[in-house]
């Protein structure tokens, strides 16, 4: 284990894109996930140990079921249960999406789920919205990188990350019906990277990843950046809140796996911060 002044380095597994921490009250872990090698990881701080505990096909993002399980998102949009180490399968492919993947997902208040793809040959990425009964609807289209997601804590506005235009958009959002309107602006990255994956604190302030840019970003709920966090990794994916009182920030990298990968790159990193994160929303798919 390695530190610098702002992150300790929790793994040496060199994911090759490290993605989507998510802290699991019950079982005390974070998992998250290697994309690219089609891994999903665990990591135990009471212990120190992390270990992968299921491998497949890639998943771009996954949530934590209201029974406990795990919701996976993957390859061609396929969504899968896991629990106990066991697979069901809820959706096979999505005809539309068979030659992509999903890209980030997060439960809402109600326990749906919404879910980026990732651009195809012919035509953009899109944003869904998966409702317990597994119907889909098209909330997003022409989205060039969709990413992180999260909402205020009056649940009134949706955030939503398009890396792609290097963006954070918020929207109206009901939390009855979970429906969207007035996509605007946000906040704008214009220099050293873009944002990727995020998340939301108990203020309310949004917490966002930058690709390309070594940090962490802070930024107020009226689209003001507040600082910046240094980490030591150039390709930073996504950040997450938890331990027992929600005060650690797990955070993924990208960049592992290969000779020349600097540490830290497609690691598990944790960053203290004065701030106070919230459990994320649970998904009821299916339940």
């Amino acid at each position: 284990m390695s530190k610098d002044a702002f992150a300790t380095i929790l793994t040496s597994n060199s994911s090759i894109l490290a993605e989507g921490p998510l802290w699991h009250p019950e079982h005390r872990r974070v998992y998250w996930t290697d994309i690219d090698g089609g891994l999903l990881h665990a990591y135990d701080p009471a212990t120190g140990l992390s270990e992968v505990v299921h491998s497949g096909s890639p998943i771009g993002g996954f949530t934590l079921q209201e029974d406990g399980c795990l919701l996976l998102f993957r390859a061609k949009s396929a969504v899968h249960l896991f629990r106990d180490g066991a697979i069901e399968v809820l959706i096979d492919h999505i005809p539309d999406e068979r030659e992509t993947r999903f890209n980030d997902v997060a439960a809402d208040p109600q326990g749906r789920v919404f879910c980026g793809t990732m651009p195809t040959t012919d035509r953009k990425g899109r944003l869904y919205r998966l409702d317990p009964d597994l119907s889909l609807t098209v909330i997003l289209e022409n989205v060039g990188c969709s990413n992180g997601m999260g909402w205020s804590p009056d649940r009134r506005t949706m955030y939503h990350v398009d890396s792609a235009e290097a963006t954070i958009f918020a929207f109206d959002f009901d939390p009855e019906t979970g429906d969207t309107a007035n996509r605007r602006s946000l906040f704008k990255l214009t220099t050293g990277g873009t944002p990727d994956g995020m998340t939301v604190d108990a203020d309310g302030c949004l917490w966002a990843a930058v690709w390309g840019g070594a940090c962490l970003i802070q930024v107020d709920p009226q689209g003001a950046e507040m600082r910046r966090i240094p980490m030591p990794a150039p390709n930073v994916t996504c950040p997450a809140f938890g331990g027992p009182e929600y005060l650690e920030l797990y955070v993924t990298t990208a960049g592992g796996g290969q000779p020349d990968s600097p540490r830290g790159a497609g690691e598990l990193i944790r960053v203290e911060v004065e701030a106070r994160g919230v459990p994320e929303f649970r998904s009821r798919i299916g339940l």
